[in-house]
């Protein structure tokens, strides 16, 4: 079996689109899936399958969530493969930064550079970000409730298309470790 990670997007945020974990389980659950668990209460969720692909596993639970709750909400699926690849491959010194401080984009595919073009990076000192494979890393060094450059690559026309997740570092790291043990 393979261990996934269900990332959940916009849920449990200011009081709307309430998806309680104890609910998210009993769903993944009946889903037919193993070893389900969840982490913290922002929709991040660990499961065993050895059925489907990523995609076809967000859509069947994008599905159930949408029938059990009556809303629609956005689910990225990935391996513990990829997500342990996300945390080696960082290209800021994690281990250096504090957890709020450090922040991955998950994405529905894969992004090109040239989509940020027109950015002005360098008005965004200190805070920077790096592109990686269907990830995007953001370094804001206030957080990122004050960071200016998340609020920029949060815009519409930079996100046209794609589903867009965000976790802090912690959290990162945490669901690579939940999805190597399965507990």
């Amino acid at each position: 079996m393979t261990m996934y990670a269900a990332l959940l997007r916009g849920i449990n945020v200011g009081g709307s689109r309430k998806v309680p974990m104890g609910d998210l389980r009993t769903l993944l659950t009946g889903l037919g899936y193993d070893a389900v668990a969840t982490y913290l209460q922002s929709g991040n969720a660990v499961f065993a399958s050895d059925h489907g692909d990523e995609d076809s596993l967000a859509a069947e639970i994008t599905a159930a969530l949408q029938k059990h709750f009556g809303f629609t909400v956005d689910v990225l699926v990935r391996d513990h493969a990829y997500l342990e690849a996300v945390r080696a491959d960082c290209p800021f010194p994690a281990a250096e930064l504090e957890g709020k401080q450090l922040h991955v984009t998950y994405f529905s595919e894969q992004v090109a550079e040239d989509r940020f073009a027109g950015l002005d990076r360098s008005a965004f000192l200190p805070e920077e970000f790096r592109l990686g494979d269907r990830a995007l890393y953001l370094y804001a060094p206030d957080g990122l409730g004050r960071s200016k450059l998340a609020e920029a690559l949060a815009k519409p026309r930079l996100l046209k298309g794609l589903t867009a997740t965000t976790r802090n570092w912690n959290t990162v790291v945490k669901m690579a470790e939940l999805t190597s043990t399965g507990s």
